[in-house]
C-alpha cells in the first residue's frame, strides 16, 4: 500500500501537467467540431429479416439525432444523411410484441452520432401463413318487390395469405352482392373479402384470385317449369367410331326464371361435352347451358354417358383361293380360280384389307375322285366376317395320278385382292 502510494505521488507536478495538457487537446478538438441536433424524420428500417417474417405494426422514425461534425464538412444535413435501423437476426416472430433497439449511423464517416431519439421500439412479428378457404356469395338487402335466385360462383376456393394469426382466424373469403332496384341480374366482378366466424373482415390478408365473377337471376315474376335435357355432344371419335347411344340422368330438370324468360323455353341444354378422338364409353358430370335469367333448381349438373361404337360396312374384293386337306396320290381341278367375296366390319379393320392379298380356303380334306360341291371359307381378323361369295360352293373335280398323268395341282392364291 505504502509503494502504491508512493507511485501516485511521485513527480506528482509532471503527472498533473500531462493530465492537464490531454485536457486541453481534448477540448480544442470538442471546439475544432460542431455538435448539433438534428430534429427530421429518419425511417426506421428492418434489417436482416427472414422471407416468412411480417410486421405488423409501424415501425416509425427516428425525430432527434445529436451528432458532431467537422466545420468544414460542406454537407447538407438532412434525413438522407442517417440511416437508423432495427436488427430482426435471431428475433422469432410469435405475433407478440417485442421490443428492439434502435441502431443510427451517419452516411458521412466524419460524422458521429453522439445520441437519438428513440433508442429501441416495439414491434409486433408474425409468420407468413397461406391456407385455403371456401368462397361464399353473401346478398345484401333484396329491394321491395323483387326475388332472387341462388348465387353462381365462378370458383370454390381461394388461398388467404397473411400474418399467421390473423390468418388462423380467416373463415371463408366473401362475395358481397348488391342487388339493384331495377331488377337486373347481377352478372360481374365481386372482390372477394377474407372474414372470420361473425364476418369480420380481416387485415392485412391477401386473397387470391382477388375477384370472382358471380350471378343471381333477380325476378319480377317468379315461375318455374319443367324441361326435358338435351345434350350437347361436340367433337368427332376416333376414326372407325360413331356415337351408338347418349343417355341422360336425369332426363329432365326444373327451372325457374321470369314468367316472359320461360315462355318460349322448351328445352335445356347441357355445356358442351366433347367426344373428340374418343373410342370407348365417354362418362362426363356436367352444367347447364341455360339463358340469362333463368336457373337450374338442384344441383344444376346431370350425368351423360355416351356409347360408341365401331362403325360398320361392306367391301366387295376378288380373292384367290387356295386348297386345304389335299391328298399327294390325287389331283385336283377348281371351276373356277377367283371369286368375289364380300366382307363386313369397321370401317378401319375395313381400310385395313385395301392392298392386302386375301386368300380364300375350300376344303377338301377326305374328299375321293369324283366331282364335289366345297363351301368357301375366310380366315379373316377379329371384328371382319365373310358376309357371301360368288360363286359359292365351287366345284372341285378329284381325279387319280394314274388316271391324268400330265394333270396339276390347283390353282395358286391369286394376285393382291382389289376392293
Amino acid at each position: 500500500m505504502t509503494r502504491l502510494l508512493g507511485f501516485i505521488v511521485h513527480n506528482w507536478p509532471l503527472k498533473l501537467a500531462a493530465i492537464g495538457l490531454a485536457t486541453l487537446l481534448y477540448g480544442g478538438l470538442v471546439l475544432s467540431q460542431t455538435t448539433q441536433d438534428f430534429t427530421g424524420n429518419v425511417p426506421i428500417q428492418i434489417a436482416n429479416a427472414s422471407g416468412d417474417v411480417i410486421v405488423l405494426s409501424n415501425t416509425g422514425a427516428v425525430t432527434r439525432i445529436r451528432y458532431v461534425a467537422p466545420p468544414d464538412l460542406g454537407l447538407r444535413i438532412d434525413s438522407s444523411t442517417f440511416r437508423a435501423s432495427v436488427d430482426l437476426a435471431g428475433v422469432q416472430p410469435t405475433g407478440d410484441r417485442v421490443s428492439l433497439n434502435v441502431t443510427v449511423t451517419a452516411i458521412e464517416p466524419r460524422i458521429q452520432v453522439l445520441d437519438f431519439e428513440p433508442r429501441a421500439i416495439v414491434l409486433t412479428l408474425d409468420r407468413v401463413a397461406t391456407k385455403s378457404v371456401p368462397i361464399r356469395a353473401v346478398l345484401g338487402p333484396v329491394p321491395s318487390g323483387l326475388d332472387t335466385g341462388v348465387p353462381t360462383v365462378e370458383g370454390t376456393t381461394a388461398a388467404v395469405t397473411g400474418p399467421q394469426s390473423v390468418v388462423n382466424r380467416v373463415t371463408e373469403a366473401q362475395a358481397r352482392i348488391v342487388v339493384d332496384a331495377s331488377g337486373i341480374d347481377v352478372n360481374q366482378l365481386v372482390t372477394l373479402l377474407p372474414v372470420d366466424s361473425s364476418g369480420e373482415v380481416l387485415t392485412p390478408v391477401d386473397v387470391e384470385p382477388t375477384q370472382v365473377r358471380v350471378r343471381v337471376p333477380v325476378f319480377t315474376d317468379r315461375r318455374s317449369k319443367t324441361l326435358p335435357l338435351t345434350p350437347n355432344v361436340v367433337g368427332t371419335p376416333a376414326a372407325g367410331f360413331e356415337v351408338a347411344s347418349i343417355e341422360v340422368n336425369p332426363p329432365v330438370v326444373s327451372v325457374e326464371g321470369d314468367a316472359n324468360d320461360l315462355a318460349g323455353l322448351d328445352r335445356a341444354d347441357t355445356q358442351p361435352i366433347s367426344v373428340a378422338g374418343a373410342s370407348s364409353q365417354v362418362n362426363q358430370v356436367v352444367g347447364l347451358a341455360l339463358p340469362a335469367g333463368v336457373q337450374a333448381l338442384g344441383s344444376g349438373t346431370v350425368q351423360v354417358t355416351i356409347k360408341l361404337r365401331p362403325v360398320t360396312g361392306t367391301r366387295t374384293f376378288e380373292a384367290g383361293l387356295v386348297l386345304v386337306g389335299t391328298r399327294p396320290d390325287l389331283l385336283y381341278a377348281l371351276s373356277v380360280d377367283r371369286v368375289l367375296v364380300t366382307i363386313g366390319g369397321s370401317t378401319a379393320d375395313l381400310d385395313r384389307l385395301s392392298g392386302v392379298t386375301l386368300v380364300l380356303t375350300a376344303d377338301v380334306t377326305g374328299l375321293e375322285v369324283g366331282t364335289h360341291s366345297v363351301a368357301i371359307s375366310a380366315n379373316l381378323a377379329t371384328g371382319l366376317m365373310l358376309l357371301g361369295a360368288s360363286p359359292n360352293p365351287v366345284e372341285v373335280i378329284v381325279s387319280s395320278q394314274a388316271a391324268s398323268p400330265a394333270a396339276s395341282p390347283g390353282p395358286s392364291p391369286g394376285p393382291a385382292a382389289t376392293p
